[in-house]
């Protein structure tokens, strides 16, 4: 890695073909290689970019000294193990949410990351999306006031996709619904009581054990007097794919329940006590924040890679992620050149991470109150 430049490799090309051409056209990096073990996806992907630097074994990744970092868009189960042997490398690590599916898995990428100083940062596509980032803005400026509850949630059917999702416990996947909670409010989860809801068929509780096809929590937060609502569903729910967040605060409640909706922001006159309070409804669409990223990366906003002739389900299923792809490579490849932790870093990663995988250990258990473990 020279002072202003890196080498990056892209792992999984299914969902991950929508980096390739990001990483391509970022100021910072010098050269991309992708690893994919389904080669005729990987020759497609190559073509198409006109990349060179190939292969199907992860191994050799791993093991070559010209990379600088690795962008892991693999399955989930592979998630912690690739993570662990990537910073084992000497090399940088994002990983696709979820970070891990067991708390002692967070631990070990933790304090391996702590050991060799190197950056984890996990790709957490909700707190770059567009309706986020207005969010942000509003809570940077006072509008919300005090904040007072927060609530999210996910909607998806992952019917026939890849068998590892089969029965998967929604709460291991929750961190589209808890991160821009979590993240605006700028708190932990530390405790959890959650509860399984509904029944899914017999061969689909096998692989993990897991009845629930829909999971609902509350979390305290170490943020005083806060908590947070958040439910999860993945099978057997007649709703049509949603990630959505709510803040409620004293002034303004900002709330994003639609896909394809602009936000709803209400406003109410300040607190007179006895005093009825006037109250603005409108729907503010979030603007592009292409003024953050290099100029050669803007463009990424908007579909490119997957569009109406060249579809990806989880592409598709989630508006295209709602601009937030190129934000994710522009902070982990920025993070990496400025010497400095991205922004989520390893122990946000771990928090949000854990706790869905405490939330379904609570529902497991009728939900009994799980203590998140504290990864600072």
């Amino acid at each position: 890695m020279d002072k202003d430049s890196i080498n990056v490799a892209v792992v999984g090309l299914g969902f991950g073909a929508e980096f390739v051409p990001i990483y391509l056209d970022h100021p910072n990096v010098k050269s991309i290689m992708i690893c994919d073990s389904d080669p005729e996806r990987l020759n497609a992907v190559s073509e198409k970019f006109n990349i060179k630097e190939k292969c199907t074994e992860f191994s050799d990744i791993i093991n070559s000294s010209e990379i600088d970092a690795v962008h892991l868009v693999s399955g989930i189960p592979d998630h912690a193990e690739q993570s662990l042997n990537v910073l084992n490398s000497g090399k940088h690590c994002a990983c696709a949410v979820p970070m891990a599916t067991s708390i002692e898995d967070i631990w070990s990428i933790v304090n391996l990351q702590k050991e060799t100083g190197l950056n984890y940062m996990m790709m957490e596509t909700a707190v770059y999306t567009r309706p986020f980032l207005y969010s942000k803005d509003l809570y940077d400026k006072g509008e919300f006031g005090r904040i007072q509850f927060l609530r999210g949630a996910h909607y998806q059917d992952m019917e026939g996709w890849p068998s590892y999702w089969d029965g998967l416990p929604p709460m291991w996947y929750a961190t589209h619904a808890t991160s821009p909670l979590l993240a605006i409010s700028h708190s932990r989860a530390t405790k959890v009581h959650c509860y399984g809801s509904g029944k899914i068929r017999d061969n689909l509780v096998l692989q993990y054990g897991n009845p629930y096809p829909i999971e609902t929590a509350i979390f305290e937060l170490d943020s005083p007097n806060l908590s947070a609502e958040v439910t999860r569903s993945l099978f057997y729910c007649a709703r049509h794919y949603m990630e959505s967040f709510t803040i409620y605060g004293e002034n303004a409640c900002y709330e994003w329940q639609m896909e394809n909706e602009s936000p709803a922001l209400f406003r109410m006159s300040p607190v007179v006590p006895g005093e009825y309070r006037t109250e603005i409804l409108d729907r503010p669409a979030p603007p592009d924040r292409t003024e953050l990223l290099p100029k050669s990366i803007r463009k990424y906003t908007k579909r490119f890679v997957y569009n109406s002739l060249d579809k990806h389900l989880s592409f598709e299923q989630g508006g295209g992620h709602h601009g937030s792809h190129p934000h994710l490579v522009n902070e982990f490849v920025r993070s990496i050149i400025e010497k400095r932790q991205p922004e989520v870093d390893v122990i946000k990663s771990a928090n949000w991470t854990a706790a869905g995988i405490c939330a379904h250990e609570s529902a497991m258990l009728n939900g009994t109150e799980i203590l998140i473990p504290d990864f600072g």
